[in-house]
């Protein structure tokens, strides 16, 4: 039989249910979240935590010493929860909706308060924690790398040393019914980096394209060329993605404009090929350029690595879930995802694992939902639990080790 969550976090269901509802209605984007951050000290007020703000962003470290003696080196814990939303305009229809503009689409607004019921939870029983725990509520995940800067203010050092292990976990819309942890060693999440190209021409009269130098046949080889090298120049085990999502050029059918522009998005799933990346784009671009007679500004931007999980990590979720839960209620992935994680710039300096949590409403069919970012996405209110549970025993079996 599954273990089951911790009694008491049952016992606090609604007032995460409650607390998430809170957090959903003021959505705050980037790394400036004042109250946010507000909700989320309150959330935490009572609890015998060391709390420590951010500097350059509206984080929260928080720090819980357990109290039981170890009979090894004591141990530490971080555990993470992102705080950003998006700026999307929410569309679910829900009674406690966002009205601000903004929305919490990627489903932060659970990974708060799963983090919130884990603190909760782990500070009922410091009694019996032979080590410490610090809580990790980071902004600025989407795409302003909040974890970067929360490193660099201290809070894998928080407790006083440096963190033994490192836990997160992100909620998805879709992809299974509510409730099924996907987990997986080795890479789970792609890298993501920025490119832009710009191409710059001479402009002219569309009658006459001779008297000018067109910037967008270049701009269109520059598309399809780069998935050529794709194909021919990357291991197919070891895939990448380029995505050209915004291409711009001109403002009139008859006029040939003097540039043209692309932004994409580049994603990998091994340092290797982020970095094979990084050399071959720029040469791609300039050549096909240049064979059109076209200056290309090549600007590659890097954002966050792959997330790649530790075996042990990875191993320890996988037993932590299956024993909560049941082995029905976990899945190892048979490939990593496509999106990005920002956490993946702890899982570099720390071993620990990422992991996944479908969140799809009951009545809802995971492959007919909208997915994560959508002004449609819905998470279940029964992942709140799920997450809290995962994330405190996650903890607990970490700081035991040392016994």
């Amino acid at each position: 039989m599954p273990l089951g969550p911790d009694p008491y976090l049952v016992s606090i269901q609604d007032e995460l249910v409650a607390l998430r509802h809170e957090l959903h209605q003021i959505p705050e984007v980037g790394l400036d979240l004042p109250q946010t951050q507000q909700r989320v000290l309150k959330a935490l007020e009572g609890l015998p935590l060391e709390i420590t703000l951010g500097k350059k962003l509206s984080s929260i470290t928080a720090v819980l010493r357990g109290k039981a003696p170890s009979n090894g080196p004591r141990r530490t814990v971080l555990l993470r929860g992102d705080m950003d939303a998006l700026p999307v305009v929410e569309q679910t229809g829900l009674a406690w909706a966002s009205t601000n503009g903004a929305m919490h689409a990627c489903g932060h607004d659970c990974h708060m308060t799963g983090l919130v019921g884990a603190a909760r939870a782990l500070s009922h029983k410091v009694d019996e924690l032979p080590g410490d725990v610090v809580f990790m509520f980071q902004p600025g995940e989407e795409s302003d790398r909040g974890a970067e800067l929360m490193i660099a203010e201290g809070v894998l050092d928080a407790a006083g040393k440096r963190v033994d292990a490192a836990y997160g976990l992100h909620v998805w819309s879709g992809l299974d019914k509510a409730g099924i942890f996907y987990c997986r060693p080795g890479t789970i999440m792609a890298s993501s980096d920025m490119a832009d190209f710009e191409f710059v021409g001479k402009g002219g009269h569309g009658s006459a394209p001779h008297l000018a130098v067109d910037p967008v046949p270049a701009m269109a080889e520059v598309i399809t060329a780069l998935q050529v090298m794709i194909a021919r120049h990357f291991n197919i085990w070891d895939p990448v993605v380029i995505t050209c999502g915004h291409v711009e050029a001109g403002v009139a059918r008859n006029i040939i404009p003097e540039t043209a522009t692309i932004e994409a998005t580049m994603r990998a799933f091994s340092k290797q090929a982020q970095q094979q990346l990084f050399d071959m784009v720029p040469r791609v671009v300039t050549d096909v350029a240049a064979s059109h007679g076209v200056t290309a500004n090549v600007k590659l931007t890097n954002l966050y690595p792959a997330t790649i999980n530790h075996d042990e990590g990875a191993a320890l979720v996988a037993k932590t879930a299956t024993d909560l839960f049941g082995a029905d209620h976990f899945v190892e992935m048979a490939n990593p995802m496509g999106a990005a994680e920002d956490f993946s710039l702890v899982l570099e300096q720390v071993p620990g694992a990422f992991a996944i949590l479908p969140a799809t409403p009951p009545d809802k069919d995971p492959a007919q939902v909208h997915g994560n970012h959508s002004p449609f996405a819905l998470y279940d209110d029964s992942v709140l639990l799920d997450a809290a549970a995962l994330l405190s025993e996650l903890a607990t079996r970490t700081l035991a080790d040392a016994n």
